[in-house]
């Protein structure tokens, strides 16, 4: 829960795999973020904006255009091989923090993650049954960051 916390503690956010599809966990994981009112910025390279019922978002395409980098923590939904390029690059410019959710992570993903980002959660662990999940944790660590959020 330590790296939920640290995760928390950014100022902002970002989703990587920000969808406009409301079935996927790329939508569902940008919308449980506006929810609970924090900065979040969509990262999709091929939709201009993603649209949430009750506001719009204009999306990013990469982790090099976003405002603040390293002040971001970012959330990735993406398959294994969009992963790792993905981290690359967010690593590049400074993303201190990222979330891998289930699904999204092969072994070397994994291990890209663990060693090059000061905060990586990814993997066993968490209340779901799949593993480290923001829809599932995300609450819990809100709490343990001290984040007081404005669910919506």
């Amino acid at each position: 829960m330590d790296a939920v916390r640290r995760f928390f503690s950014s100022p902002r956010f970002a989703v990587a795999g920000a969808s406009n599809d409301t079935n996927k966990f790329g939508y569902k994981i940008l919308a449980w973020y506006h929810q609970h009112s924090l900065p979040v910025t969509p990262l999709n390279p091929r939709a201009p904006q993603i649209d949430l019922p009750s506001k719009s978002y204009q999306t990013v395409p990469s982790p090099s255009a976003l405002p603040s980098p390293s002040q971001t923590s970012l959330s990735v939904v993406t398959p294994p091989a969009v992963t790792l390029p993905l981290l690359e690059e967010a690593h590049s410019v400074g993303i201190p923090a990222v979330w891998l959710q289930p699904g999204t992570f092969d072994d070397a993903v994994l291990k890209y993650a663990r060693e090059h980002f000061e905060t990586a959660i990814a993997g066993d662990g968490g209340r779901g049954s799949e593993g480290w999940c923001v829809l599932v944790d995300g609450e819990e660590g809100l709490e343990a960051a001290g984040v007081h959020s404005q669910k919506l």
